[in-house]
């Protein structure tokens, strides 16, 4: 006689912190509440249920009588609740007290909310590193979820995968295996038919799947369907929960699972940090993020303050800022801006009003083993790497917006990147791979003096003969007084013969949008650029003691938007122009003022 089959049915969904109140109708309206409703109608069929701190919390807000529905189910049993990260984070990326702080959070809602603590949690895009298992413990997590092809690649081999137990430092937990090819049957054939391919087998088995993602999208197959398929189904298939599995499982094999995660935006054999040397700007969110931890440990006093400072840091953390999907994830401007946001609403809270002093300082920001110059000013923030000269991170406080936080698939942008272009070279916002320009933006610049009492950082650029105009030193600095940064530069001819090029300075800034409802060029004149960001409220200005010409062109990349690749605004570069003509050893000196004005 053929063996009963237990059935483990999970469901997951989250929603950026970033998305606006339509993206969230849309998913209510055309998956949420569907599918609840639906299997409230079926209560032989018992599901896990996994939604984001973020999505819950938006949920009891918007729609309080799908939040009740959930009770019910939870109240007679039919619906487990998973837990995990409060805000979806990417946890093998953070700080040991803030994988416990977010797992807490989240344990502490559902529990107010819904009455029950939950034993279990979900990894955002299963993204796994055996450090995890400490953490998990310790929160009273039993058991988790990696995807089957993480369990091969902890060595299990076979047709039929089973849980395991996983160790580190003493502690254990519980490992369920995610059937990937099972969900994806689900999404190509009817729930009968692919539930008779498994009664085939003689072997008592449990079968996890998370088959959500595989069939919403199909509209000849809905949620009631799905649901009617399952609970008409041959009784040897008995649907059961991973507390009940878990309590009922004897003497698992203990597996060690490898740095490994599962989603659809990674290569198959992906590390978790392997996306923060693939994708710099996931990089600097991962190091502002490292950084601003540091500030709110060092914090001392108001307690409440720094909890407060705590869950922005936290709101930062979401797994989009460190994936490529879905959605795009990190590559979407939104996503990065709210980031970024709730990053320097934390740094802000951290310093004491009236007390902060505006400083200079060399740090490793970035954790590449070497320094960056920083500015930590009251109103700007402005972070420099010596590879290029230019500047990386560039804040305005006031508004907790990065005008740096930029994307372009091509290479990190940044403000005052220079180049030396021939005089008869058109000048574009991509670095064209001519052989008559010398791109300063990938050379190294020594540093010179470092005077932390003037707040000034002075650097050089040395001559290298064998590169166009590879004869010309530069020498650069950077001072901010309040409101305003002030770059100068000295050009000097080293050579034996004349040189004459445009040299161009960039500026790569990320505003809201681009179009007349977010940025308008208000002024331009010989020695004077105005540009309005007209949602943050703010004028950006800049200003030369020479005069100068300018280019602007919008930078925009693919991006996915509900299933469909569309050309998305990532920044606006600012090319800043001016002709040079140097005999040898002639001078030539220039300054450019970059203000931020209310």
């Amino acid at each position: 006689m053929s063996q009963t089959i237990r059935f483990i049915l999970g469901f997951h969904y989250h929603i950026p912190l970033s998305a606006g109140d339509e993206a969230f109708e849309d998913a209510y309206a055309g998956r949420l509440k569907p599918f609840i409703s639906a299997l409230y109608k079926y209560p032989k069929i018992q599901a896990a249920l996994h939604y984001s701190g973020v999505l819950l919390h938006w949920l009891e807000r918007a729609h309080p009588e799908f939040f009740m529905l959930i009770g019910d189910l939870v109240s007679r049993k039919q619906v487990e609740l998973l837990g995990g990260g409060f805000y979806e984070p990417m946890l093998p990326l953070l700080p040991l007290s803030d994988r416990i702080g977010q797992i807490e959070l989240l344990t502490t809602y559902l529990r107010k909310q819904f009455g029950k603590r939950p034993q279990g949690c979900m990894l955002p895009l299963m993204a796994w590193e055996p450090q995890l298992v400490g953490p998990l413990n310790v929160c009273g997590m039993k058991y988790t979820f990696l995807d089957e092809g993480q369990f091969r690649r902890g060595g299990l081999s076979g047709e039929v995968l089973t849980p395991s137990i996983t160790e580190d430092q003493g502690k254990i937990v519980a490992v369920f295996p995610v059937l990937r090819r099972l969900g994806a049957a689900f999404g190509e054939r009817r729930a009968s038919e692919v539930l008779a391919s498994l009664l085939e087998s003689e072997k008592e088995r449990l079968l996890c799947v998370f088959p959500e993602r595989f069939f919403t999208d199909r509209p000849d197959y809905g949620f009631h369907q799905f649901f009617e398929d399952l609970s008409a189904f041959d009784s040897r298939i008995e649907f059961t929960q991973p507390s009940k599995a878990f309590k009922n499982s004897k003497f698992l094999k203990k597996t060690y699972f490898p740095c490994s995660v599962q989603d659809d935006g990674f290569p198959e054999t992906a590390l978790p940090r392997r996306f923060l040397i693939d994708c710099p700007e996931a990089n600097g969110i991962y190091a502002k993020m490292m950084f601003t931890h540091v500030l709110i440990n060092q914090f001392r006093g108001d307690k409440s303050r720094k909890r407060t400072a705590r869950e922005e840091l936290w709101k930062a953390q979401g797994c989009d800022s460190f994936c490529s999907a879905p959605e795009g994830g990190v590559f979407r401007h939104s996503v990065r801006k709210a980031a970024y946001k709730a990053l320097l609403e934390a740094e802000k809270i951290t310093r004491e009003p009236g007390g902060f002093t505006p400083s200079l300082l060399y740090f490793d920001f970035d954790l590449d083993g070497e320094g960056e110059y920083l500015f930590q000013g009251e109103a700007i923030n402005c972070y420099i790497k010596p590879e290029g000269g230019s500047i990386f991170e560039f804040d305005y406080l006031p508004r907790s917006w990065n005008y740096l936080d930029t994307f372009n698939p091509e290479a990190r942008r940044t403000a005052f990147s220079d180049r030396l272009v021939s005089p008869d070279e058109e000048i574009h916002a991509t670095v064209p791979q001519s052989a008559q320009t010398r791109f300063c933006g990938s050379e190294k610049f020594e540093l010179v003096r470092l005077d932390k009492e003037h707040g000034t950082v002075y650097l050089r650029l040395p001559v290298k003969p064998d590169i166009p105009y590879g004869t010309i030193e530069i020498e650069k600095s950077y001072r901010l007084k309040k409101d305003t940064l002030t770059v100068s530069y000295g050009l000097r001819n080293r050579g034996d013969s004349p040189e004459s090029f445009q040299f161009v300075s960039s500026v790569d800034l990320s505003f809201p949008g681009e179009g007349a409802l977010f940025i308008d060029l208000l002024e331009h004149t010989a020695e004077t650029l105005t540009l309005q960001d007209i949602k943050n409220e703010t004028r950006i200005v800049f200003t030369s003691d020479r005069t100068f010409d300018s280019r602007i062109e919008s930078i925009r990349s693919p991006c996915p938007n509900k299933g469909v690749l569309k050309d998305c605004y990532q920044s606006t570069c600012i090319m800043l122009i001016q002709p040079v003509s140097l005999n040898p050893g002639e001078h030539f000196q220039t300054e450019f003022r970059l203000s931020i004005q209310r």
